[in-house]
C-alpha cells in the first residue's frame, strides 16, 4: 500500500507562492499534507483545509496569532506525533526535538531543504515556500511504500516559476 504526502513548511505571507504548492501538490495527487510551521496567516490554514484531504499543522515560532484557531483547523503545538497508516511521525517547527522516536522527523525553520535517513528514522526538512534565503519556492513529496521512502525535492525557481524536481529514495 503506497501513500502520497505532501511536506511543505516556512509559506510565512506568501499566500500566491502557497497556492502555487498547493495545486502542484493536488495534480501530483498528494493524499495527506503536512505544514512545518510558519503559516503566519489564517488564509493559510483556509486555503490548507479546502483541499479536503487529511492535514496536520504545526505552529511555528511566527504563529503566535493562529492560536486561537487550534479549534477550528488541525494545528498541533510542537512536537506532535501521529500515524498515518503504519508510518509514525514526528513534527515540529524547531529543530529541538531531533531524536529517533519515529519512523519519520519533519521540521522547518532554517529553511534548507535537508533529508538523512540513518537506516530507523527519515528526517525531513522540505525547505521554505516563501522564498525568502533563496530564490527557490521549496516543498516534497514523500511516498511511503511497503519496503522503501521515495523522497521527491520540488522547487518553482522564483525567476520563471519553472517546476524542478530531484528524487531520493531510501530502502527500509
Amino acid at each position: 500500500m503506497s501513500i502520497k504526502i505532501g511536506i511543505l513548511s516556512d509559506s510565512h505571507t506568501r499566500l500566491d507562492y502557497l497556492k502555487l504548492v498547493l495545486k502542484q501538490m493536488q495534480e501530483e495527487g498528494i493524499n495527506y499534507l503536512l505544514h512545518a510551521g510558519d503559516l503566519c496567516k489564517q488564509e493559510s490554514l483556509e486555503m490548507i483545509s479546502s483541499l479536503n484531504i487529511p492535514y496536520t499543522c504545526v505552529f511555528g515560532n511566527n504563529d503566535y496569532g493562529l492560536i486561537e484557531f487550534a479549534n477550528v483547523y488541525n494545528i498541533k503545538k510542537e512536537p506532535s506525533y501521529f500515524k498515518i497508516q503504519n508510518t509514525t511521525f514526528k513534527m515540529m517547527h524547531l529543530p529541538f526535538y531531533m531524536t529517533q522516536d519515529s519512523d519519520v522527523v519533519v521540521y522547518g525553520h532554517t529553511h534548507i531543504f535537508e533529508h538523512n535517513f540513518n537506516g530507523k528514522t527519515l528526517f525531513i526538512n522540505p525547505g521554505e515556500v516563501y522564498a525568502r534565503e533563496k530564490p527557490r519556492i521549496e516543498f516534497v513529496i514523500l511516498q511511503i511504500e511497503e519496503e522503501s521512502y521515495k523522497l521527491e525535492y520540488n522547487y518553482f525557481k522564483k525567476e520563471d516559476l519553472s517546476l524542478h524536481k530531484e528524487e531520493y529514495i531510501y530502502e527500509k
